[in-house]
């Protein structure tokens, strides 16, 4: 599979929408309006995964000064444990480095055993629990990971 990783352009919205809603419960699952604000963030980092010539997936990060943030990562199934996310986390951790992150944190539920298993093999690990974080109370790990800056660009 020859997977193409790009940044979003405006008429991508209505297809990440869809695959968030494909991707997550509806009441976990991102509004339209809460996926534009977060795409519209001024340090977004979204990166989309094409394959087949269509989306496969996306990942949006954003930081805040040394620190990232991973909002969502989606991959549909027909794609999944193909590497899609894989690729997506790293590419969005390397640009998240480019602008001088050093630690990268997000939040999954804790019933969520996939989740769990992916980002930790990517080296996240668990800091604590955030009780009733999802709706329905579900709770879930705060999880962070320390990213190398890009030193290329330094004199």
């Amino acid at each position: 599979m020859i997977l193409n990783l790009r940044s979003p352009k405006p008429a991508d919205l209505e297809a990440l929408f869809e695959i968030d809603q494909a991707c997550y419960e509806p009441e976990i699952a991102y509004s339209r309006r809460e996926l534009r604000r977060y795409l519209r963030f001024p340090s977004a980092e979204c990166v989309i995964a094409e394959a087949e010539e269509k989306i496969a997936g996306f990942c949006i990060g954003a930081r805040e000064g040394a620190q990232g943030y991973i909002i969502t990562i989606d991959v549909l199934e027909p794609f999944r444990r193909m590497g899609v996310g894989t690729a997506l986390l790293k590419e969005v951790e390397a640009r998240l480095a480019a602008k001088h992150v050093q630690e990268v944190f997000l939040e999954t539920a804790t019933d969520n055993l996939p989740g769990i298993a992916f980002w930790t093999h990517h080296g996240y690990r668990k800091q604590g629990v955030r009780k009733g974080y999802y709706p329905g109370g579900r709770d879930a790990y705060t999880m962070s990971k320390t990213i190398a800056p890009d030193l290329s660009n330094s004199a």
